[in-house]
């Protein structure tokens, strides 16, 4: 990553730091895509291990980069014990519900094409897909804690920016009610155009590592 300028030397060393200091065993970890530049899965495997090795409950969803990124079966099988794949479905933890997916590259963005528009449409698909599964979920979880559940949504590409807010993402995330959505790929000077705080229903985060510092963030607390 030390291509990308010299913020990003050492940032492996210090993500680790900040997450072993910050994180307990407790703690639910949301990691939005961009993983590894490994282009095979027993490539990315060490980064993976690496992932594993640090505290928390991991929760990940595929980014834009993540070529290693194969069938959903050998990705989860490849996995550290305490990390969980998300791919078009939800997970649990304690009251809080994950689903997530890839999500693209908003209508209006230079460059959008006609294959765009294709990608666009089946990502919104697979959103709703996996909210579908997070509504079900939800609904398991509050009749057994008797308790309101929180949904949140990761998707890699952001599903909205300061000069468009009014994407198909966007709207489906309120549709659902969505509490929080977490997402990432902008990264230095772009992350200007990312959008932080409550939109509707939902509260939005972007979490580069880089646009963080490097430092876990906390989202909320939560007493089950």
């Amino acid at each position: 990553m030390g291509i990308f300028g010299e913020e990003w030397e050492g940032h492996a060393e210090r993500i680790a730091r900040h997450w072993d200091g910050l994180v307990s065993d407790e703690d639910l970890v949301l990691i939005p895509g961009d993983i590894s530049w490994a282009m095979t899965l027993s490539d990315a495997l060490p980064d993976l291990a690496w992932i594993a090795q640090r505290p928390g409950f991991k929760v990940i969803v595929r980014g834009n980069h993540d070529y290693w990124w194969s069938s959903i079966s050998k990705v989860r099988s490849a996995l550290g014990l305490g990390t969980y794949a998300l791919q078009n479905d939800s997970m649990a933890f304690g009251r809080i519900v994950v689903c997530g997916t890839r999500g693209w590259t908003l209508k209006g963005s230079p460059d959008f094409s006609e294959h765009d528009e294709k990608i666009y449409a089946r990502e919104v698909l697979r959103l709703r897909m996996s909210l579908d599964s997070a509504a079900a979920r939800k609904g398991e979880v509050e009749r057994r804690t008797g308790k309101q559940a929180i949904l949140i949504s990761m998707l890699h590409y952001p599903p909205v920016v300061s000069t468009n807010t009014q994407s198909d993402f966007a709207r489906t995330l309120s549709e659902y009610r969505v509490d929080h959505c977490v997402y990432g790929h902008l990264h230095g000077r772009a992350t200007s155009s990312g959008f932080t705080g409550m939109l509707g229903s939902v509260y939005y985060w972007l979490v580069s590592a880089d646009y963080l510092d490097f430092r876990p963030k906390l989202l909320f607390e939560v007493h089950q």
